[in-house]
């Protein structure tokens, strides 16, 4: 499967019937604060999905081929199969500061994708580990601050979901140089640098994990 980051917390994923999460509009600043990913253009879906209401996660209208849209916990039928909704919230207090947020887990070209949106919990709750299992493909908040987990509590779900591939999200870099965010190498620190891939691209295949495979933490270039 193919997978390309867009920066922040946006990713499409395969070639033909296309899923894409979190995308994000033409913003020049959100919430106040810079943002310089490129805009998402000339991309079209057949599936998108939102794991919370904010403008850096919520930009459907960059999306086109009228997509389906799933905004909601729950099992919902969509174009791709089967998509699962976990509740969570996107803060350490129940969600009455930042509201909720929605981890999706789904099957697409033989891949179990897992992507945690702006996760904000101090810990994942035993029944929301259940329902994830075990993905081949994580994607992870890691960048802190008031939004998001931080790198060692990202890196410690990490270690108890034991995916194949892992991908940092939600972190800061020279494009989102907000400085309430850590960048991602507290994150890549908590890992053997011999299981740590950096690639020189945005763009990126999976595959299904193999049996007794170390998890790779997959960290791609900036697009």
């Amino acid at each position: 499967m193919q997978v390309r980051w867009y920066g922040h917390s946006a990713f499409a994923l395969g070639s033909t019937r296309r899923v894409f999460v979190d995308p994000f509009g033409e913003l020049e600043l959100t919430r106040g604060r810079e943002f310089g990913y490129p805009p998402i253009r000339d991309v079209e879906a057949e599936l998108v999905l939102v794991t919370h209401d904010h403008s850096d996660h919520n930009g459907v209208t960059a999306i086109g081929g009228s997509p389906m849209v799933v905004r909601a916990a729950g099992r919902t039928e969509t174009p791709i199969g089967i998509v699962t909704g976990i509740a969570g919230e996107h803060d350490a207090v129940a969600g009455t500061e930042l509201g909720a947020n929605v981890i999706f887990v789904f099957e697409y070209e033989g891949v179990r994708v897992c992507h945690f949106g702006d996760f904000g919990q101090s810990d994942l709750r035993p029944e929301q580990e259940h329902a994830i299992g075990r993905p081949d493909l994580l994607f992870v908040p890691v960048g802190g601050g008031k939004p998001t987990i931080g790198g060692r509590t990202a890196a410690a779900i990490v270690k108890r979901l034991a995916p194949g591939i892992a991908v940092p999200m939600h972190y800061r870099t020279e494009l989102l140089p907000w400085a309430d965010l850590e960048t991602a190498e507290p994150f890549l620190a908590e890992f053997d640098e011999a299981n740590v891939v950096r690639l020189e691209t945005s763009t990126f295949d999976v595959q299904p994990r193999a049996p007794g495979e170390p998890t790779t933490m997959l960290v791609p270039a900036l697009p």
